[in-house]
């Protein structure tokens, strides 16, 4: 067999793969992948196409494969699910490919004053937001942040129970499980017609619970209106509130620190950051000016700090003894990789958006969810999921449709009808990027489905 040398990777040489391997004392490459279980391993070469070496191949296969790629501009989409359709105002990728901005690593040099500045302006508008004191520079994503979170206000209290009161993307309760699993078990409490069943968990509340979590908009879409009595209930017994959210709707609705939340977390991609392919995503964590919570954050804090010449201030890292970068193997959690240039574009975001664009976009997606809601369920053989309230996303379910069906028959029709949930449950998606037209042609495509299958199946 013939070794391949990639013309610009120079370790795929032999003799350069050979004395790498002499100079760290292994034998192969498959001495470095030895904690990895057998049962994950592929076994197997990967079914990769034969190699090309001129440019203009590569280019061309590649350039092939970008072109089965269809984007929301292309289809009607009311897909959601963790990535979201919201508007992008044009001046925010024109400053984020700014050169002193965009870089090939994490979108943040170590020592570059206007960067941290730009990073500063961004935590104090996520914090006016979210009207919290403190916000970190972000963390890879939001599922990292609120696994944070949690791991946090386990730190704190000393105890391993997590309740979980709301529907979670299985996605993220799958991240957030195995980010804290060794310290920490969570227990989830099957929410009551969308929203958290109180009296289950108060009944499931004790002082051995270290952080009641409740996401708001859940998986759904339903927003927690009593978070206020579940807050009381877990500082009764010691217990931290820990909320995992999506920051859109904040400009008219009421935010999670004012209803008794101790830490707040979620993913700040609706906020000026394109869905792309899966999204770009990054995580805040957001806590009072309390020592005890900031301290135990472990991401980097970027503030105010005057100089060596009076009057004079620079922007820098703040009591950066937390982090694992000066703590190392003694650091409570791995700072990990930042994703520091999203969170300036979402700086740009809110600075061109402001108080007053916030609470418009809030309401207008307020009205648009519940259009939509209002259109699919006055179809026969469609129902709402639940009756809560629901800001952008909500489940209906199909009698005696299947929810695959219609995904497939839509989607002929140029429509990504939504995500399924399971046979029956689809969950729909608007944004202010969804106009009532648009709601109106979803509504008459499943009009037009069930009434076919319902006659098909002699309903």
């Amino acid at each position: 067999m013939t070794t391949f040398v990639h013309p610009y990777i120079p370790n795929t040489a032999p003799e350069s793969r050979a004395a790498m391997l002499a100079a760290v004392g292994a034998e192969s490459v498959e001495e470095f992948y030895a904690d990895v279980p057998e049962s994950l391993r592929l076994q197997r070469a990967l079914d990769l196409p034969t190699p090309l070496v001129a440019e203009q191949d590569l280019a061309r296969h590649v350039r092939g494969i970008l072109a089965t790629n269809r984007s929301t501009e292309e289809r009607l989409s009311f897909l959601g699910a963790g990535t979201y359709n919201h508007y992008v105002p044009a001046v925010v990728d024109e400053v984020i490919r700014r050169s002193e901005f965009l870089t090939a690593y994490a979108g943040e040099p170590y020592e570059d004053h206007g960067r941290f500045q730009a990073l500063f302006e961004y935590q104090s508008l996520m914090a006016e937001l979210l009207a919290m004191d403190v916000v970190n520079v972000p963390t890879y994503d939001g599922y990292q942040a609120t696994a944070t979170g949690l791991a946090m206000a386990g730190r704190l209290t000393g105890r391993g129970r997590v309740l979980a009161l709301s529907d979670v993307l299985p996605e993220k309760l799958s991240k957030v499980h195995d980010y804290i699993r060794t310290s920490l078990a969570i227990e989830q409490v099957a929410p009551a017609d969308g929203t958290a069943d109180l009296d289950a968990f108060r009944e499931q509340l004790d002082d051995g619970v270290a952080a009641v979590w409740i996401e708001t908009p859940s998986a759904t879409g339903a927003v927690e209106t009593r978070l206020a009595e579940i807050a009381e209930a877990a500082h009764a017994v010691g217990a931290i509130v820990v909320v995992g959210t999506d920051p859109i709707g904040y400009g008219v609705l009421t935010p999670p620190s004012m209803q008794g939340a101790d830490i707040v977390t979620g993913d700040i991609q609706s906020l000026g950051l394109h869905q792309w392919f899966g999204g770009a995503h990054a995580g805040f964590i957001a806590v009072h000016d309390d020592e005890r919570f900031v301290m135990e954050m472990p991401s980097r804090l970027f503030g105010l700090e005057s100089t060596d010449v009076p009057g004079e201030y620079g922007f820098g890292d703040v009591a950066y003894e937390r982090t694992s970068f000066a703590q190392r193997e003694e650091g409570k959690e791995w700072v990990g990789t930042a994703a520091a240039l999203w969170g300036i574009a979402t700086g740009v975001y809110l600075s061109l958006m402001g108080p007053a664009g916030m609470a418009e976009l809030g309401e207008l997606l307020l009205a648009r969810t519940r259009h939509a809601q209002q259109k699919l369920a006055a179809i026969p053989g469609v129902e709402l999921g639940d009756t809560a309230l629901h800001l952008r996303e909500f489940t209906v379910r199909f009698a005696p449709a299947r929810a695959a069906d219609v995904v497939t028959a839509l989607r002929a029709q140029g429509i990504e009808p939504g995500v399924v949930l399971d046979e029956r449950t689809l969950l729909v998606c608007v944004t202010e990027a969804t106009s009532a037209a648009d709601i109106d042609r979803l509504a008459d495509a499943v009009s037009a489905f069930v009434s076919d299958d319902s006659k098909e199946h002699g309903a």
